[in-house]
């Protein structure tokens, strides 16, 4: 945590600080697991600052429109002097059994749950998904950021699980996330664009969403969603997700909450939310960012109710 007088950075580097003072205002938001009563509208649009395994009882059942799920994957890593150790398949896999169940408890009967994972660990979340959900799909997302590996290929994409409990009665608008294309071979018929618009900008198509995503940018020190938390998802990504699998004002519950990006983007697109996160200071950086999110609902790569490729509109966002 900063303090109270922050050190000096390039006036381009958005990335999120708070202060000590700021500190103490953001905690009185959090709410502790003993604070946790039946009463659903007590918790909704608030961040659950405590250990999962102790939260997870306590909440009502088949509460969550949508639920997402970012766990730690099987890898060393280190968040804020908590460690996670890699270790072998069927650890993991208990790991995940431990807790899955319990998620999938607050999933409404026709709700929809996203796993997101890395290559080492989706094997093991797509047994755990068949275990509680019926799989609709796995949707890789590309990542353009990447350590290089001298006797490796670079590992540059991740997983995203879609389940649900009812395949006969879920929510998706598939509406809601197609994509605007550059139309690089425009074709007509009598002389107007066939399935394309000609604009002063260039020629664009309006595509259905594949499981494919290449138009994702990693938060970096100059997007002002960015944080120093070290997975931290972006923004468009997670805004995918609500609009396709939420209505509304449904509510979305993310148990592993990090720095608070799906309440944030659950906020901007006028959902209810709920997230839990045992890090302390990880939940103050996710209330500053709903409190800048009053202000700003700007999503990066999301303009005018639709998601551009990647590196369009880049002095959108300032």
């Amino acid at each position: 945590m900063e303090g109270t007088h922050l050190e000096k950075r390039s006036p381009r580097n958005k990335t999120l600080r708070v202060t000590n003072t700021e500190k103490d205002e953001y905690l009185k938001f959090l709410v502790c697991p003993n604070q946790i009563t039946g009463d659903v509208n007590s918790i909704v649009n608030r961040t659950i600052c405590g250990d999962l395994f102790e939260v997870l009882d306590k909440l009502p059942a088949e509460i969550a429109d949508l639920i997402i799920i970012d766990p730690p994957y099987n890898l060393d890593k280190t968040f804020k002097g908590m460690s996670f150790k890699a270790c072998d398949n069927d650890t993991y896999l208990s790991y995940l059994r431990s807790w899955f169940p319990k998620v999938v408890r607050l999933l409404k009967k026709n709700g929809s749950l996203y796993l997101c994972g890395d290559w080492k660990s989706t094997a093991m979340m797509q047994k755990v998904m068949e275990e509680n959900l019926f799989v609709i799909n796995r949707i890789t997302w590309q990542r353009e950021k990447g350590r290089g590996a001298l006797s490796n290929w670079k590992n540059g994409m991740e997983d995203i699980w879609f389940g649900v409990k009812n395949k006969n009665d879920y929510y998706f608008d598939v509406e809601s996330v197609k994509m605007k294309r550059k139309v690089i071979a425009p074709y007509k018929i009598n002389g107007k664009p066939k399935d394309w618009e000609e604009t002063a900008n260039g020629n664009f198509r309006m595509t259905y969403p594949s499981n494919f995503w290449d138009d994702i940018s990693i938060p970096y020190w100059s997007m002002s969603e960015n944080t120093d938390h070290p997975t931290q998802k972006p923004e468009k990504l997670i805004a995918k997700l609500v609009l396709a699998s939420c209505p509304e004002g449904g509510l979305v519950f993310d148990p592993f909450l990090g720095s608070g990006t799906t309440s944030v983007v659950a906020k901007k697109l006028n959902r209810n939310y709920l997230g839990v996160e045992l890090s302390e200071e990880y939940a103050v950086w996710a209330e500053k960012r709903l409190g800048l999110a009053e202000k700003n609902s700007i999503i990066q790569g999301y303009v005018d109710g639709v998601f551009w490729e990647r590196n369009t509109f880049k002095n959108h966002y300032k």
